[in-house]
Parts: C-alpha cells; sequence; structure tokens
C-alpha cells in the first residue's frame, strides 16, 4: 500500500498543500504540491507536471546555474525570498500575491509519483490531461488552467494541449521541444546522445523508490523521491533503458508517431519561447509549434542567454503575467492587441527588442549563396565551373567563407542548404555550422541555451535520411520523412537538401560568415578548461553530440566525404536577409 503524505500548512504568506493526490483513470495516482492565496477564492491555476523532482530546490539540484542566475540577474532575488525556487517552473511566491495557483505534478515514476517512468508516452500525456481536468474543478480553482514551465515541462505542454482538455485554458512552453524525433532524439536521422546522458543525471537521481536513499526536500522535510524505499531491481523494472529504446527505433515509427502531436489539433491561446542559442534541442520545437499550431491567437517570443534565464528575469514575468492575465483573469491588457511575434535581434554585442507579424518575416529576401570548393568561397554569384573537395569525415571539415560585408546585414529567419556529395562509403552525416568571424578573422561566439560559447546555428543530415516529404517541405525548411534507409553506392554524386535552425544576427559591415561542413560536431577550438554538463566539456555543441558508435560505426560514418560545388552540382546556402527599408 502507497503511504499517505498529505499536509498543508501556511508559510511565506501562501497557503501549501504539500503531497496533494491525483488519482488517475488506471487507478494510479500522481502526486502535486498545491500553493495558493490564504484567503479562500476561486483562482486561476498555473500547473507543470514532469519528471524533476518537485521536492528538489533548484540550487540543491543545480547549484552552478542558480548561483550564476543571482549573480548575473539580481532581481530574481528581490519580491521572492526563493524559498520554493523548483528547477525549471515557475517561482509561487512571484505568482500567489497576483491571484494565481501555482500546482507541481511529479509524473508518473518520478519523485513522490509512483509507476514507471516512459518519457512523452501516451500514458503520461494522458496523466497529464487528468491532472489538469482535476484542478479545473477544485474548489480553490476558477475553472482555468495555464500551464507555464520550461524545457520538459514545456514540451509536454504541446502534447497535452492537442488532447484539448476542457479546462486548459493557455499553454507558455518555454523552450520545450514538438517534434521528438527531429528536435531532441535525432538531428537529420543521427542519435543524439543527449538523453542518454541526461537520464542518469537528471531522472533517474529522483526516480520514485529511491526514498531514504534519496535526498531530502529543505522546504517539504520530506524525501523527494517517495515515501517507499525500493531495491535496485524494482526500480530497474520501473524505468525503461532509454539508450536501447532510442537504438531500436533508428526510424519514425509508433513509438515516435505516438509521442509527437499533432500541433493542427492545438486550440488554446499560446506564447511559444523560442532561444536562438537552443541548437540541438528546443529551438526548432518553439517556432514550429507557433507556425504550425491551431491556435487562431498565438505568439512567438524569441530571446537569447541561457536556457532558463529569461524565464525568471522581469522582463520575462511580465510578459509571463500579461499573457495570463487576460486569457485566465479576462484582465482587457492589451494583450490582445500585441504583434505576434516579439523578437530579441541578436546583435553581436547584445539584443534590441522589436515586434513583427509573422514567420518568416514578412520582408525576408531568400538569397542563395554558392559554394565553390576551389576557392572554399559562398558568393550570391553562381559559377560555370565544376569543383570538388574531399575530407575524411570524423577528423576533418571545410569551411566555406562569404567576403567581408559591405554594409551592415540582418539575417533572420529559416536558413537551408543544398549539397551535392559522395561517399567512400555506404552512408555519410553531414553536420553544418554557420559561424561569423570578425574583420581579424575571430570566431564570435554567442552564450547559448546550454553552453556559453556557441555559433550562429546548426544543421544536420544522415545522406541516407535524404528522402523529403514533399507535402510539408519548404524552400527555406526541407522536412525529411525518415521512414526508410536509403543507402549510398560509394562514388555516385548525390543530392541533398539539410534544414539548418533559424538563427538571428546583425551582421556588422566587414564581418565574414562561414559555413562549415564536417562529419564529426562542431568544436569552437578554444582552450580547456571548459564548463562541464555531465562529465562534458561544453565546446560549442553542448551535450548535444553525435557520439555513440554503435549508431555511427566508424566503418561506414568514417569514410571520405566529397562536396560538388558549380554547373550542375551547384551548392548553395540559403539565408533569409532582412530588408532594412
Amino acid at each position: 500500500m502507497i503511504p499517505t503524505l498529505r499536509k498543508s500548512e501556511i508559510l511565506e504568506g501562501m497557503r501549501i498543500d504539500w503531497d496533494m493526490e491525483i488519482p488517475l483513470s488506471d487507478g494510479s495516482l500522481l502526486r502535486a504540491d498545491v500553493f495558493r492565496p490564504i484567503d479562500d477564492g476561486k483562482y486561476p491555476v498555473l500547473m507543470t507536471h514532469g519528471p524533476y523532482a518537485k521536492g528538489l530546490h533548484f540550487e540543491d539540484g543545480f547549484p552552478g546555474p542558480w548561483a550564476n542566475l543571482l549573480r548575473d540577474h539580481p532581481e530574481i532575488a528581490r519580491g521572492s525570498t526563493n524559498r520554493f525556487a523548483n528547477w525549471e517552473t515557475p517561482d509561487p511566491e512571484r505568482w500567489i500575491p497576483h491571484g494565481y495557483v501555482c500546482v507541481r505534478v511529479d509524473s508518473r515514476g518520478a519523485g513522490c509519483s509512483p509507476g514507471v517512468i516512459d518519457f512523452f508516452s501516451p500514458r503520461e500525456t494522458q496523466d497529464f490531461y487528468e491532472c489538469i481536468e482535476w484542478a479545473g474543478v477544485q474548489p480553490w480553482s476558477n475553472g482555468k488552467v495555464g500551464l507555464l514551465g520550461i524545457s520538459y515541462y514545456a514540451a509536454n505542454q504541446w502534447q497535452v494541449a492537442a488532447l484539448r482538455p476542457p479546462h486548459l485554458a493557455a499553454i507558455a512552453p518555454f523552450e520545450g521541444f514538438t517534434d521528438y524525433y527531429r528536435d531532441l532524439v535525432r538531428h537529420g536521422g543521427m542519435l543524439s546522445t543527449f538523453m542518454i546522458r541526461w537520464y542518469p543525471n537528471q531522472v533517474l537521481n529522483v526516480q520514485y523508490g529511491l526514498g531514504t536513499n534519496g535526498r531530502v526536500s529543505r522546504y517539504a522535510g520530506t524525501p523527494i523521491a517517495g515515501p517507499e524505499t525500493l531495491d535496485e531491481e524494482t526500480l530497474a523494472a520501473n524505468r525503461i533503458d532509454i539508450k536501447a529504446t532510442l537504438l531500436e527505433h533508428p526510424l519514425i515509427d509508433d513509438y515516435f508517431a505516438e509521442r509527437t502531436p499533432d500541433l493542427s489539433k492545438i486550440e488554446v491561446p499560446l506564447l511559444s519561447w523560442g532561444n536562438w542559442g537552443g541548437m540541438g534541442v528546443h529551438l526548432r520545437g518553439n517556432i514550429e509549434g507557433f507556425v504550425r499550431s491551431g491556435s487562431k491567437q498565438k505568439w512567438l517570443e524569441m530571446h537569447g542567454l541561457e536556457h532558463w534565464t529569461e524565464f525568471y528575469t522581469d522582463y520575462g514575468l511580465a510578459l509571463q503575467k500579461r499573457f495570463f492575465d487576460h486569457f485566465l483573469k479576462g484582465v482587457d491588457n492589451g494583450w490582445d492587441e500585441q504583434p505576434p511575434l516579439l523578437l530579441q535581434i541578436r546583435h553581436v554585442d547584445g539584443f534590441k527588442q522589436r515586434n513583427e507579424d509573422q514567420w518568416p518575416l514578412a520582408r525576408t529576401q531568400w538569397v542563395r549563396h554558392y559554394l565553390d570548393a576551389d576557392r572554399l568561397s559562398i558568393s550570391a554569384d553562381r559559377t560555370a565551373v565544376s569543383g570538388a573537395r574531399e575530407f575524411r569525415a570524423m577528423k576533418e571539415e571545410l569551411s566555406f567563407s562569404t567576403a567581408p560585408f559591405a554594409e551592415q546585414t540582418e539575417i533572420t529567419g529559416p536558413v537551408a542548404a543544398k549539397l551535392f556529395i559522395s561517399s567512400s562509403t555506404t552512408d555519410a552525416d553531414l553536420l553544418l555550422t554557420l559561424r561569423l568571424f570578425d574583420p581579424q578573422d575571430k570566431e564570435v561566439l554567442f552564450v547559448g541555451a546550454v553552453d556559453p560559447n556557441v555559433p550562429l546555428t546548426q544543421g544536420w543530415l544522415r545522406a541516407s535520411h535524404r528522402k523529403l516529404d514533399a507535402s510539408r517541405s519548404l524552400p527555406w525548411r526541407p522536412f525529411h520523412s525518415h521512414d526508410e534507409v536509403q543507402p549510398l553506392v560509394p562514388g555516385d554524386i548525390y543530392e541533398l537538401d539539410i534544414e539548418i535552425w533559424p538563427t538571428c544576427i546583425v551582421v556588422p559591415k566587414g564581418y565574414r560568415l562561414k559555413l562549415t561542413v564536417s562529419g564529426h560536431d562542431f568544436d569552437h577550438g578554444l582552450p580547456e578548461p571548459m564548463p562541464q554538463i555531465y562529465g562534458v566539456s561544453q565546446r560549442g555543441s553542448s551535450v548535444m553530440l553525435h557520439d555513440e558508435p554503435l549508431d555511427r560505426p566508424a566503418e561506414i560514418y568514417g569514410g571520405t566525404t566529397t562536396i560538388y560545388t558549380g554547373a550542375e552540382h551547384s551548392s548553395y546556402l540559403l539565408l533569409p536577409i532582412i530588408d532594412g527599408r
């Protein structure tokens, strides 16, 4: 029998109900902490649902990011004791005085909720649906539930919103992917080892059943990973083997299909928050979610800096409150007149805010920049001279450079490339990186979502996954079906259309762009030591790496790749140049 934990107390001007039990349709239960005003009443609800343990304080789980956040943005320490700060979820002390209820739910198998961990599965999404409906009818609820959270707590918003829970009133996914295959697990068909490293470091250490072998919540005073202490055999049976699971599914099959929402079914108002430096996980999904969702009222905000920063700053909090006040409280605050795009335009020395009306931007000039293998150059002028240049896929790379820009130029939007290639083996992985260099040929790097030194953007494609879905492809965003493998004939030339994730940069006069093409992950070349995540040095691609030997055997992906340019093999880079008039 699962122990009952519930207790209620008043702390920091809030009524807190710890470990509220939410019954589920299959007879299971989830546990939630409910932060609400002391005065009785009916209030709008903000909910998160995920595996990071509601009882784990931000600082205890992630001391480095927490210290940096407070150091660089001291406003976060104003207006809150931060006593209940929790990783990637709203701070209740900033919402309860504003007339909201905050509900943090531990998802099945994690934290204080028993069961089997199975990320983004239909059952987990159904659990979320039922949590929303539970919150919508509680005596302290006004019947309107909003979803607000970062990363995992954002990605599952897209999933559950597509199921249309009746009490769901609005969502605000902050840096959360939409396509489990393309955004997170397999970039262009290549396995990203992010989840394999993430799983033991951020989920297994808070798995339900660690009990007294786990940590104790500094604010609830109870074990963060459940009241039961289970043996290792039982714990192992209550979680999926993430590495084996992902290796078993190299193509889009039922496993991925049931974990990827039909965005067209989302109807509630939404505010999607993306990060220009979020390559490898969330950037693509926030933009695709905005563009493809069925919502009639939708907005896209794009920012920079670290993965979590703008969620907690005064800037981010003010936008969140305006959005939810309008849709959960009915406040006439002018939000309905807000232009659809709220962009922080990236410059080499910071950001400037600007509103726009559509994505891609209405005044985009799509300009092809052709590669020249002989000169290793990129130019808007197409050459009639054929050229070719080869590189050893896992050890070398080719960089094609523009001339110095004659005037300041803005590049904002989706990027794509067409490459003609051949391989000495039956396949090839193409990893493309768009980079910025100053007049002294020093690379300009930016603070990324989870790496302090990232390039402008990246794109990936496994050549055997080159098949396009014609019904969903756009000139600026190729869409690959990933439903079959088409091996290469060694030495034959193939035409590849490669999606490069969206970017934003105002290129100063005299600066250059370079397109680096390789068969290995980008490395900025800066000297060690570098910050580490999960024991991996941050070298420009964070932990969104493609380094699993079982997915990339050297005998296939360590061959020689040749890039062809000019004449009938006119490889090019497609850039979204913004008309400044």
